[in-house]
């Protein structure tokens, strides 16, 4: 399983970016997706998730202006950014929880980051 994210690059204060991740390989079933982001030196923070059954969950400082969106037709997730912010600017890094294989438990996939710059 591979998780395959793009969107990222550089937008203006105020503007918006799409961000989409796609898992490919030997997916049954996507429990839930994450969109986190991670700046030079400090933790990755989760900035928004979304269950199979639709879900979802927003970091306070980015509800109101992010929405996530599964499609799990095409086992992707969407993080439409709008409003954006300088303080939005980092990596962004998209995980879903999979199940792979039938009587075994799901694992957690993480994509490579995308880099999202908000300048002023």
């Amino acid at each position: 399983v591979q998780l395959q994210a793009s969107g990222g690059g550089t937008v203006q204060a105020g503007g918006s970016l799409r961000l989409s991740c796609t898992a490919s390989g030997r997916v049954l079933r996507i429990h839930s997706w994450g969109w986190y982001r991670q700046d030079p030196g400090k933790q990755r923070e989760l900035v928004a998730s979304v269950t199979g059954g639709g879900t979802t969950n927003y970091d306070v400082s980015v509800a109101g202006r992010f929405t996530i969106v599964a499609d799990n037709a095409k086992n992707t997730v969407y993080l439409q950014m709008n409003a954006l912010k300088e303080e939005d600017t980092s990596v962004y890094y998209c995980n879903a929880d999979i199940r792979h294989y039938w009587g075994r438990d799901t694992d957690i996939f993480w994509g490579k980051g995308t880099l999202v710059t908000v300048s002023s």
